[in-house]
């Protein structure tokens, strides 16, 4: 595996840890964001093996005990296996996920009490040059998990989008090519999303924010038209994977085989 720290957006840096072992020949990405400010934020943290590269790539930006917020989409081993860790390494950290992560798992999982966050609340991580706000927008069951939601910051208009745009391959830390197809093809291969009709929904809804930069969990982020992105992957959702019925019985390559 490497692992490895770009800029993608203004004091927002990605780190990559790539694994081709996962989805041969093309391999796998793991991102998690950090990012800058007066109280900086990380958003995944990785599994727990990760933890040593992950922490240590983030200490060649800031020194990871002066992390004040471990953020992530939801609750999964890729998103916040390492939480516990990053709490230990930073001591002022915080968890802060929406309400109903906190109380269906959070405030169980997490070796500190977690700040719950309503849907449309703003996390002020300060700064005195730029200032960060980080807008929390729940999106219940997309792509999966009850507690799902992203993060959107408002200077920059970065949407933390977590495992939306999901695609295979070590391209680069940030593109301007369209990352639509890719992503509908790693849609057919591992059936990450939900319910077809709420990620449709959400994916237009998030529209409306006109983001700039797209921080993609698997994969390269994007910079661009982020609402023409995120109405292209809607439609193409819905053309390739309905109706409904249909959309819930695709197998994923992650199930093993199938008769």
């Amino acid at each position: 595996m490497e692992t490895r720290i770009d800029e993608i957006a203004e004091r927002i840096y990605r780190v990559l840890t790539f694994v081709p072992e996962i989805a041969p020949p093309a391999g796998f990405t793991f991102n998690q964001f950090l990012v800058d400010a007066e109280e900086p934020l990380i958003f995944h943290t990785g599994m727990r093996s990760l933890f040593p590269a992950v922490s240590e790539a983030v200490g060649r930006v800031l020194p990871v005990e002066r992390l004040r917020w471990v953020t992530f989409g939801h609750v999964e081993a890729d998103e916040c296996g390492a939480m516990n860790e990053f709490l230990a390494a930073a001591p002022y950290a915080r968890v802060a996920h929406n309400t109903l992560g906190c109380l269906v798992s959070l405030n169980d999982l997490a070796d500190r009490p977690p700040v719950p966050m309503d849907d449309g609340e703003v996390l002020d991580l300060g700064g005195r040059r730029v200032r960060r706000r980080m807008r929390n927008i729940n999106t219940a069951h997309v792509p999966h998990g009850w507690e799902a939601r992203v993060l959107f910051e408002e200077q920059t208009r970065t949407l933390f989008c977590g495992d939306l745009f999901t695609h295979v391959g070590n391209g680069p830390a940030v593109t301007d090519a369209d990352l639509v197809e890719s992503a509908l093809e790693s849609e057919r291969l591992f059936r990450q999303t939900s319910c077809l009709t709420a990620a449709a929904s959400a994916l237009r809804s998030l529209a409306g924010l006109r983001p700039r930069t797209l921080a993609v969990m698997h994969g390269s982020s994007f910079h661009g038209d982020g609402a023409a992105a995120l109405n292209a992957l809607a439609d193409g959702l819905e053309e390739r994977f309905g109706p409904e019925s249909e959309f819930v019985g695709l197998p994923s390559a992650l199930a093993g085989p199938h008769p």
